[in-house]
């Protein structure tokens, strides 16, 4: 008995340099040492209770922090969700500021940056679930540790890598064998890749294989080509953009009026003074302020083009907000210019250079495409000839630039070569008729042509 009451105090003992070494403790460490007389073994137990009124407190940072749980951001009022796409995984450790997430929506994608480093402990969505404004999106431990914590994983995929050779030479004897021994009379056939199945198709639609089999050609030789498919996702904004001109097809009654625009005194103006209008203002003259500058005034000659249709009633706007097409990997872009009435040649090309180079970086906020009332799209950038571009809802006309071209034409009784480039405007003909189109479409027209006659206001 002496013997086993010997024993109780030196694991009493142990006990006490234990806790006072890693933790805090919350009890007197002297309730296990008036354990000493204990001479039963259910009193034995009543020292294991006295063990649990100690609780377990860890100085390190990386433990004691408390973990945070993080928000989306704000949307603007006409966004009501968008589909998250994690670029950071579960573990991953992440600085102040640095990318997390990206959240699309219907108009543009919204960064979700981490607020402070920390290791991420959780995803709280999964990738690709639809998110709303200010939803917890995982969760943060804040600290530094997590940076030494993922640097043995990366280690790993070296150690992984070295089967790797071994399994990729032992796989051509296998493919060898199964092409040689089960169809010897063909070549092997093409891998297909996996693909929903098509239950019905149009019975214009007929396979190829037959049409060789009507001609009396073996089916085996029908197809030599690869005829693989790929399907994606539709991303959010594509099919936002798909939506709305379907239903701009199915709301306007459009129609398009067509004109020829002669760049001669364009193409003069910007070789005369892009130096000095670089040299001043940092940015070149482009091509899209003049047809911008030209149909801001046009809007103010005829302001029904300006105008929408609201539940029956018509909306003059007194201010003139251009949309500009763009496009990206992602899909249309329409970055609003707000107030052009207002501005000059530089302004506008000082605008334009800035909300370029957001689309570019694909950092366009929800704000800069909210609005318009007027879109001008430039296809002469790709090279287009002719078209006729689709209104952009729920504005009223839109007009669409088209590639210069060198042309013969009719100068004062001469042809003369002149550089010409086609425009169009389509126009809802429920608001505007064909007579205010015309005229306004020949205003920019004039106006580009010679832009004289938008200072002499005539």
């Amino acid at each position: 008995m002496q013997k086993f009451m010997v024993q109780r105090r030196a694991i009493g003992a142990c006990m006490q340099r234990f806790f006072s070494t890693t933790s805090r403790r919350i009890a007197p460490l002297a309730s296990v040492t008036r354990l000493a007389t204990v001479d039963k073994a259910p009193q034995f137990e009543a020292f294991l209770g006295n063990l649990g009124q100690y609780r377990y407190i860890h100085l390190s940072r990386g433990l004691y922090a408390d973990v945070i749980e993080v928000e989306g951001p704000a949307f603007a009022e006409s966004i009501s969700e968008g589909d998250i796409r994690w670029i950071k995984q579960k573990g991953d450790f992440v600085n102040e500021d640095e990318l997390v997430a990206e959240i699309e929506t219907d108009k543009t994608s919204v960064d979700v940056p981490a607020p402070q480093a920390g290791t991420i402990v959780e995803l709280m969505v999964e990738d690709g679930a639809k998110v709303t404004a200010k939803q917890k999106l995982y969760k943060l431990q804040p600290g530094g540790e997590g940076a030494t914590a993922t640097a043995p994983s990366a280690e790993k995929p070296k150690t992984e890598a070295a089967p790797t050779p071994a399994a990729a030479a032992s796989a051509p004897p296998a493919a060898g064998k199964g092409s040689a021994g089960q169809i010897p009379s063909s070549p092997p056939p093409t891998p297909k890749t996996p693909s929903a199945p098509i239950s019905s198709q149009p019975v214009a639609h007929i396979p190829v294989s037959g049409l060789r089999i009507l001609a009396g050609v073996p089916a085996e030789q029908a197809i030599t080509g690869s005829r693989g498919e790929t399907r994606v996702k539709m991303n959010r904004m594509r099919q936002t953009v798909a939506q709305r001109l379907k239903g701009s097809q199915e709301t306007y009654a459009m129609l398009t009026t067509f004109n020829e625009i002669d760049m001669s005194s364009v193409m003069e103006m910007r070789k005369t003074y892009q130096k000095d209008f670089e040299k001043k203002h940092g940015t070149k003259i482009g091509l899209m302020s003049p047809f911008i500058h030209a149909a801001t005034y046009a809007l103010q000659d005829q302001p029904v083009c300006n105008a929408v249709i609201d539940e029956g009633e018509i909306v003059y706007r007194h201010f003139v907000d251009i949309s500009i097409a763009v496009a990206t990997p992602k899909g249309l872009v329409v970055p609003v210019i707000r107030n052009v009435e207002s501005m000059d040649y530089a302004t506008i090309e000082l605008t334009l250079k800035e909300l370029g180079e957001k689309a570019r970086d694909n950092k366009l906020a929800i704000e800069d495409m909210d609005g318009g009332t007027f879109t001008i799209s430039n296809g002469g950038v790709f090279g287009s000839v002719f078209g006729t571009p689709i209104i952009n809802p729920p504005q009223s006309a839109i007009l669409g630039m088209h590639g210069i071209f060198d042309k013969p034409v009719a100068i004062n009784g001469k042809v003369e070569i002149r550089p010409i480039m086609k425009v169009a405007l389509t126009y809802d003909h429920r608001l505007i008729d064909g007579r205010e189109a015309v005229t306004f479409l020949r205003k920019i027209k004039t106006g580009v042509e010679d832009p004289r006659t938008i200072l002499m206001n005539l």
